[in-house]
């Protein structure tokens, strides 16, 4: 049985159950966003001569490493995950993130920190996979969608909270250059809380039953589910393991296979979509972006609570949008708008240079432009990537395709200020339009539409080898809301 369960207080519901464990299990997200959003408010600062004196380079340097530790942290993560389990692994990255962040936080040169920022970036990626297969195993089917999606939630209130703090202790420790240790200190709040909070958390019961511990994953079904349903699904969990008998242990080798292999690129797809259009230039570079329009450091900072702000209420609408518009139209939807407002930032810069206008018509660009991304975007990316791999590749699938949109990120988060001192924001943020316009041709050729489907559909979609955008319903099969 297992002991660390939410379910010793007989007064919860199953209901409650799993909203406490979305709660505590997405600490993980709200870390993962305050460690990518500080760096906006805290490179004014670092950049200073008394400081760690940054240039373009090394600006990009400083915070692109997190980005390329992320990479290999979603990578391996996966595996670990797999192997140990999730609560283990979300145990073990609230440990990693408290040490990374004081590394970070007392580093006295740039290579130290480009260091523990590669470190910090290894437990960033291995919440990225982690916390929303966790999620996406706990949560009942018909409420899968809108639990997943809490995580991205959580992001974007990580980093809403790391702009509000960045604006609140450069107004407060304005003669300070020491303001962006404090910044980057606050981090170690939500992984001491997330640490805390996993000891109260059961296993995933599906990765029970992967170990073959059924009676382990009935015990933690009972506390989540009624009844009832905890049988129902601890028996829809061993069929789905018996149709999978043929891959006997997850490992890379599995993803060549050649069903598994369409699973992957549409994957690794969704998460380089998801960043080329351009995110994170303005998640990281936000400030940089204000104060070249014409905000100075001080207005830019504050400026871009807005940027925050609108993530983290476009998100809510995201959720709303999830359970009444499918993945794929939705997810077209969002680039579309994103890649629009990326070419009118990139004309108006260009009219607009050195008219007291630029700086508002920037912010409110980049206002819609999140609109789009977090209320269409990031939602479905995670959503898609959480249901369409096999139970027992889960894990490591999740890895593969998450890693490459790390890479990519980092690359963004490595270019941007260098290109940004090369080419101006105006040719800049062209430059992701176009990247934009690839990203629509590729979901509108290759992603199906999942919604109303269950999980066994969507596999034996990729399994059927069809090329079509179209699940088929089995008319045996229960739908889900996925």
């Amino acid at each position: 049985m297992d002991q660390h369960s939410l379910g010793s207080d007989k007064s919860d519901t199953p209901q409650k159950s799993v909203r406490k464990i979305a709660i505590i299990s997405t600490f993980g997200g709200l870390l993962f966003g305050y460690d990518t959003g500080v760096i906006n408010g805290a490179l004014p600062f670092m950049s200073r001569e008394d400081q760690l004196n940054l240039t373009p380079f090394t600006e990009g340097l400083v915070t692109s490493s997190l980005l390329f530790g992320a990479a290999f942290g979603a990578m391996f993560t996966g595996r670990l995950a797999d192997r140990f389990g999730r609560r283990k692994a979300l145990l073990f990255l609230a440990v990693f993130f408290l040490i990374t962040t004081l590394g970070c936080t007392f580093a006295p040169t740039v290579p130290v920190m480009v260091t523990f920022r590669f470190l910090l970036g290894l437990a960033v990626g291995g919440a990225s996979v982690t916390v929303p297969t966790f999620l996406a195993e706990m949560a009942p089917v018909e409420r899968r969608g809108q639990i997943v999606t809490q995580n991205e939630l959580m992001i974007v209130s990580g980093q809403l909270l790391a702009y509000v703090t960045n604006a609140i202790l450069a107004t407060v420790f304005e003669d300070s250059g020491h303001v962006w240790r404090y910044m980057l200190v606050l981090a170690t709040l939500p992984a001491i809380a997330l640490w805390i909070g996993m000891f109260i958390v059961p296993e995933s019961p599906r990765w029970y039953a992967t170990k073959g511990k059924f009676g382990e994953a009935l015990n933690v079904l009972r506390k989540i589910r009624s009844e009832q349903r905890a049988h129902s699904e601890i028996e829809e969990i061993r069929n789905s393991l018996g149709e999978e008998s043929k891959v006997k242990q997850a490992s890379f080798k599995d993803l060549t296979i050649p069903w598994i292999r369409r699973i992957v690129v549409l994957g690794i797809g969704l998460g380089v979509v998801q960043q080329i259009t351009g995110v994170n230039s303005i998640m990281y570079y936000g400030t940089q972006i204000l104060e070249q329009s014409g905000f100075s450091t001080q207005a830019a900072l504050t400026a871009n609570i807005a940027n925050g702000a609108i993530s983290v209420l476009a998100t809510f609408a995201g959720i709303w949008l999830l359970g009444r518009i499918g993945r794929r139209p939705l997810l077209i939807g969002g680039l579309i708008g994103t890649t629009s407002t990326l070419l009118l930032i990139g004309i108006c810069s260009n009219v607009l240079e050195g008219s007291a206008f630029l700086p508002y018509v920037v912010l409110s660009l980049t206002v819609t432009f999140l609109a789009f991304q977090q209320g269409a975007i990031s939602p479905v990316t995670w959503l898609v990537l959480s249901a369409i791999f096999p139970l027992k590749l889960r894990g490591i699938g999740m890895g593969v395709a998450v890693f490459w949109s790390w890479i990519t990120n980092f690359m963004i988060g490595f270019a941007f200020p260098i290109l940004l001192d090369a080419i101006g924001l105006s040719n800049t943020f062209c430059f992701f339009a176009i990247f934009g316009v690839g990203a629509i041709a590729f979901i509108y050729k290759f992603m199906p539409e999942i919604k109303g489907h269950s999980l066994d559909e969507i596999e034996h979609h990729f399994h059927s080898h069809n090329k079509s955008t179209k699940i088929k319903k089995k008319p045996t099969e229960p739908l889900s809301s996925i």
